[in-house]
């Protein structure tokens, strides 16, 4: 092989979020040398965000974990792959013993699904493990579009995505594409599709206590007190109503509730929620007549409106407003993808006929939802004594000491457990805990078909990356998957591949394909197979050969720049399984959390609130031990009106100290008049100071953790969802 030969580049696909930014990675030997945008690339045509860039740092960090690792005491030592399953068995089974099976639980974090075996082979882990708790950091993040999804449509994963390349008017609710790519809505180019619609004559509205970077591009900036989206949405909905502006299009048919929505939203009309949102009433009523009358009118709520005390609320309403406009399940509205391998139909989370709400904790007494309890439970739950305390934990791609309300209790919590298993890339500030590590391959060591991002895209299409490196002596991962699984539920796997494969059939039966023909046409086991038996049993597959003109694998592995085929369609009774087969748009789940709102109308406003923001060089916690993302000027600000930062007698650089029911910590404060007076906004994912973590640029970098400001106690009651927007908080200088 020439120099030539071995440096040139191998087209991939960003597994970071939901962009899914083609990828040019140059490589020399074992080394990347560069990664660049693939312009090729038919999805992504040469869109990169600067996280993309950082692949090859990310592979030679030479922080990250290659080998497993076992903690003896407060050492740490790497062990054989072997050793550490015997060493987590051994932890494990003592648990079992004195505690029995009750007293395991388990943390799954956003990057869990990013693994192309770990995102196939997390629910056969699970199934394995039989946690009697689980928790995630869906709780911490969407949670509530989860549950509204689930009572509206019947899969808590059908979640609407705006049309933005159709559409006239597109709306958006605490969300900032220009930072988050787009979240929950996976498009090449956000920011550029919204250039795109405002050259074409369209507006783009945005709603926020903050002047995002979205809001600076955006028609029309409309600064929303933090906490209080589902008031104006409802404020919506009543003048929908009043001034006859209902269209429920092909859908009516399917409706149920149209009427007692009505009946709910009489009372709030603008002026009197305007107040309690810091919006002035006509700005409300000009917008829900705005929504009305355009072509075609797509809504966005994303991360803010979730992370909020009414998450639920502002979340149906958000669908609703589209329902009742005519703008769901319409181009140029809010739409429903069609994906190429629909991966989630084949191995559900949740089933469409389970309840929303499940058994009540054991201290705290809040129902686990969707199956899961509340991220801010989880160090009340392994601190307190008592039957069903939690003695075990498994964590698998997640960093819950900095993400997690309360972060400071569940720190010296996770230091009590008895046994502590985590698969992860590093030792960070949650895996420093644990007892047994498991590493994760490389990013680039697997290959990618990003399982998270295809539901979120309104273009139908896929991109198949292989590995560009063999992952080394290591087992492979879905059977390192499988072993934790069985070590976590104390169950005895003799033969490893016949697990698989029983696995594997369930996909078979749940696709409608015969097994014997998947088997005889895929008989390798692992994660390669399951996504075939996806593309080839969806909606564009060759369904074994019944359909000799569709899709496999194999096609896209010939396609190096990946295939589209065509933009989204409408769905309609197809989208919707529900137990009665229709949209349930007055849910009583809703009905019951409307009076918790109208309370809030009348309860006084704290002089000084906190949110969080989000970063485009960051992913929550964990990229900030790469320099190239964290150097230059400090991004961990508290940042302050120039108002408020008079009236406390802040300057521009000055340090400060934040106080909140949750905790104290201190920031540098930057003072900017991009934020309504009476809020102020940190970022989350940083607080890199815990001793015993192995992040040697993190530390460099420290910042503020803003979950030791976040009360574990503030949720949204009807999802669980942790409150991180709205906080109160007491602001002063520090000398």
């Amino acid at each position: 092989m020439t120099k030539t030969e071995e440096i040139r580049p191998h087209q991939r696909t960003c597994p970071l979020c939901e962009g899914m930014c083609g990828i040019d990675v140059s490589v020399d030997g074992d080394q990347v040398t560069m990664v660049r945008p693939n312009k090729a690339n038919v999805w992504s045509r040469g869109h990169i965000c600067p996280k993309g860039t950082t692949l090859g740092d990310l592979h030679h960090d030479p922080d990250r974990l290659r080998t497993p690792m076992i903690r003896e005491g407060t050492q740490w030592r790497a062990a054989s792959w072997e050793e550490a399953f015997a060493h987590a068995d051994r932890l494990a089974r003592g648990v079992r013993e004195k505690y029995g099976q009750s007293a395991f639980a388990s943390f799954g974090g956003n990057m869990s699904g990013k693994g192309f075996a770990s995102g196939r082979y997390m629910m056969l882990l699970y199934r394995l493990a039989r946690f009697a708790q689980s928790y995630s950091s869906s709780s911490v993040d969407q949670l509530p579009k989860n549950v509204s999804s689930f009572l509206l449509y019947g899969n808590m994963w059908r979640i609407p995505i705006p049309d933005i390349d159709r559409t006239d008017l597109f709306v958006i609710l605490g969300a900032n594409p220009a930072e988050s790519k787009g979240s929950i809505f996976s498009h090449r180019d956000v920011m550029g599709g919204i250039r795109d619609l405002r050259a074409r004559g369209g507006r783009v509205v945005v709603l926020d206590p903050v002047r995002t970077r979205t809001a600076a591009a955006a028609d029309q900036w409309v600064p929303l007190r933090p906490g209080s989206d589902a008031a104006l949405l409802l404020g919506i909905v009543h003048v929908l109503f009043a001034e006859n502006r209902v269209r429920l299009g092909h859908l009516s048919p399917l409706l149920s509730g149209v009427e007692t929505l009505r009946d709910v939203a009489a009372a709030f009309p603008p002026e009197r929620v305007a107040d309690f949102c810091g919006v002035d009433a006509s700005v409300i009523r000009r917008l829900a007549l705005d929504i009305a009358d355009a072509r075609a009118a797509a809504i966005y709520g994303r991360i803010g409106t979730c992370t909020q005390s009414f998450g639920t609320l502002a979340s149906w309403l958000v669908d609703a407003i589209a329902i009742l406009t005519g703008n769901l399940d319409a181009p140029g509205g809010s739409m429903w993808s069609t994906q190429v391998a629909p991966h989630l139909d084949l191995a559900p989370p949740y089933a469409s006929t389970g309840a929303v709400a499940g058994n009540p904790s054991r201290v705290r007494g809040v129902p686990a939802i969707l199956g899961q309890y509340p991220a801010s439970c989880l160090a009340e739950e392994i601190d307190t004594p008592g039957e069903g305390q939690i003695h075990a934990l498994m964590t698998l791609g997640a960093n819950p000491v900095l993400s997690v309300p309360g972060s400071a209790r569940l720190d010296a919590a996770l230091e009590q457990l008895d046994c502590m298993v985590s698969i992860d890339i590093y030792l960070n500030e949650t895996t420093r805990h644990a007892h047994v590590i498991f590493p994760s391959p490389s990013l680039l060591e697997q290959p990618h078909w990003d399982i998270w991002a295809w539901p979120w895209a309104l273009t139908s299409g896929g991109h198949y990356s292989p590995a560009l490196f063999g992952e080394g002596h290591r087992p492979p991962e879905w059977q390192v998957m499988a072993r934790i699984g069985a070590i976590m539920g104390g169950v005895d796997i003799p033969d490893l591949n016949a697990l698989d494969d029983e696995f594997f059939g369930m996909m078979c039966d749940q696709a409608g394909v015969d097994r014997q023909v998947a088997f005889a046409a895929l008989p390798t086991n692992g994660p390669e197979r399951i996504l075939d038996l996806c593309i080839r049993s969806g909606p564009f597959g060759d369904r074994f050969g019944a359909h000799p003109t569709g899709l496999s694998l194999a096609d896209f592995k010939t396609a190096p720049d990946g295939i589209l085929l065509g933009p989204a369609v409408p769905l309609g009774e197809r989208a919707i399984t529900t137990p009665t087969g229709r949209i349930e748009l007055a849910h009583p789940h809703f009905l019951t959390d409307i009076p918790r709102l109208e309370a809030a109308l009348d309860e006084p406003v704290p002089a000084l609130v906190l949110v969080s923001r989000r970063q485009l060089r960051s992913l929550n916690s964990w990229m900030h031990n790469l320099n190239t993302l964290v150097k230059g000027k400090e991004r961990c600000t508290l940042q302050i009106h120039g108002d408020d930062a008079r009236a406390l007698g802040l300057a521009h650089g000055d340090s400060c100290e934040v106080t909140s029911q949750g905790g104290i910590v201190t920031a540098p404060v930057e003072v900017t008049d991009d934020i309504m007076p009476g809020v102020v906004s940190l970022p989350h994912g940083w607080g890199h100071d815990r001793e015993g973590a192995r992040l040697d640029i993190a530390r460099l970098h420290v910042g503020t953790n803003i979950n030791e400001l976040s009360p574990a106690e503030m949720i949204d009651a009807a999802s669980g969802n942790a409150v991180l927007n709205g906080i109160p908080v007491a602001v002063r200088r520090l000398p």
